[in-house]
């Protein structure tokens, strides 16, 4: 085990934190430190259980990567499977409605329409001058609206 003497600066640079991180550990006690004869804090740092420990994260953190990404290449695997399916499912609805309506079409033809003359009553002097039916009554011969059906009027 080699410790190496270095300034607060140096260590945070070798251990990749910030100086106040490094204070901190002094502070802690984590960090072995003195002051030297110029007024200045250093620290003792394990350079070779470093060394080790940053290959150890970097083997493990390579893992790690590698695992997130076989894990998201299967979530997205999957999910395009899902999307796959649900649009053959929507074309496979789309033809069955325009099947079905289709046949509705077929079976129920639309209705003839009535000469307009038919549809039109004759009016009389009375009725145009409002004196033939009362107000809300439907006149003989005329055909009521939709909306008055629907309302009841």
């Amino acid at each position: 085990m080699t410790d190496t003497r270095l300034t607060l600066r140096q260590a945070a640079a070798a251990l990749g934190v910030s100086e106040s991180a490094i204070r901190k550990r002094v502070e802690r006690g984590t960090l072995r430190s003195d002051k030297g004869a110029d007024g200045r804090r250093y620290v003792y740092v394990d350079t070779v259980a470093d060394t080790v420990a940053d290959e150890v994260a970097d083997v493990s953190s390579t893992r790690e990567h590698d695992a997130l990404i076989s894990r998201l290449s299967a979530e997205n695997e999957y999910l395009r499977d899902t999307i796959a399916t649900r649009d053959q499912e929507i074309a496979r609805r789309d033809t069955i409605i325009m099947n079905m309506s289709e046949a509705m079409k077929a079976l129920s033809p639309p209705a003839q329409e009535a000469p307009s003359e038919a549809s039109q009553s004759p009016d009389t002097g009375d009725q145009q001058q409002g004196r033939g039916t009362a107000r809300g009554e439907p006149q003989e011969g005329v055909q009521r609206p939709w909306w008055r059906k629907l309302i009841g009027r």
